[in-house]
């Protein structure tokens, strides 16, 4: 690969600051930097990286000041744009699959749009439907009736059940169940009873479900994953859960049914969510945080039990404090105990 930054800065829409013919030939990280490499400043805690790295450019932000002795492209944002160079000049790590294997098993009453590419061992039930151009790699398995629609990406080993329904140009990952069975029970004389899960998922336009994710079918209606909203790896989502536009699922996250979650909501890494709350627009709910009760739209809550992010940081800056507390109750107590000595010697 051999660019100049001038083309690569038509490419991300950014201001060369700089010699513009510079010749960029790879990309890193801004630590790992060499010359002929080009790399970003997205966070500002690297930014004195900016004047000891060794690659010959740094996509940055338009409010960053540049060292005189290094070219940047300034950007409206950094990580954006350094992923457009990556996709730019990065090969294709694995070809893309094309036509149906012959071992791959389609029920007659299939439907397949222009250019699918189903790979070895992959079975399709009846009345199933698969958009154009999407690809379903081996070993997978689409149930009755579900619809897939046009250019999805389903990795190897991906069950997708009866009658579910995914948008356009949806990614998901190995390993990962949707439409399994919600966990229901009716507990009569100590004797577990399955309650019957009759509903369906769906899942929107541009969403993008990690490896090893579970999403239960609704016990009736449908769950729902909303447009353009990503999940990491090893996500639980319980029946009848609703999940908005845009929001952003990190790993081991757990969210019990009938739960409600707005647009652009963060669930961060381990928390855990009851059922039958409402998590409100933009919110954000930090790492290994237990939420047992609605949160409003644009708080950040943290903690176990989850409480606002400055309650929960007071509280533990009170326990960080508490062995100086413990020692300066105990100096008290000294001077305390010496007045009374003194007050009964005076007697």
């Amino acid at each position: 690969m051999r660019k100049t930054l001038r083309e690569i800065a038509k490419l991300i829409e950014g201001e060369v600051i700089g010699n513009d013919s510079v010749v960029i030939t790879g990309a890193s990280g801004i630590k790992e930097g060499a010359p002929g490499d080009i790399t970003f400043l997205a966070n500002p805690k690297y930014a004195p990286l900016l004047n000891t790295t060794a690659a010959s450019a740094v996509i940055v932000s338009k409010e960053t000041q540049a060292p005189v002795s290094k070219t940047v492209i300034r950007v409206a944002n950094p990580s954006l744009a350094f992923a457009k160079v990556i996709s730019f000049i990065a090969p294709e790590e694995t070809s893309r699959l094309k036509g149906i294997h012959p071992s791959a098993i389609l029920a007659k009453s299939v439907k397949l749009g222009k250019n699918v590419a189903i790979g070895p061992y992959t079975v399709i039930e009846d009345d199933a439907q698969v958009g154009d151009n999407a690809v379903i790699y081996s070993g997978c398995f689409i149930g009755h009736g579900a619809k897939i629609g046009a250019d999805v990406l389903i990795y190897p080993n991906v069950s997708v059940r009866e009658r579910v329904l995914i948008g356009d140009r949806v990614i998901i990952h190995s390993g990962t169940v949707i439409g399994s069975d919600g966990f229901g029970f009716v507990t009569v004389s100590e004797k577990h009873h399955k309650v019957p899960q009759v509903g369906i998922v769906e899942i929107g336009d541009d969403a993008e479900i990690g490896a090893n994710v579970t999403i239960d079918r609704a016990r009736f209606d449908k769950t729902v994953i909303g447009c353009g909203t990503k999940i990491d790896n090893l996500v639980q989502i319980a029946h009848n859960v609703v999940i908005g536009e845009n929001c952003l699922i990190v790993a081991q996250v757990g969210i019990s049914g009938s739960t409600v979650i707005g647009n652009n909501v963060t669930l961060a890494g381990q928390a855990g969510l009851v059922g039958h709350i409402v998590i409100g627009d933009g919110a954000i709910v930090t790492a290994q945080s237990g939420v047992s009760k609605s949160i409003p739209a644009g708080a950040m809550f943290s903690g176990y039990p989850a409480r606002p992010f400055n309650e929960t940081q007071k509280s533990h800056a009170y326990v960080h404090n508490l062995p100086k507390l413990f020692d300066l109750v105990k100096e008290l107590k000294a001077k305390i105990e010496g007045l009374e000595n003194k007050l009964k010697d005076n007697k």
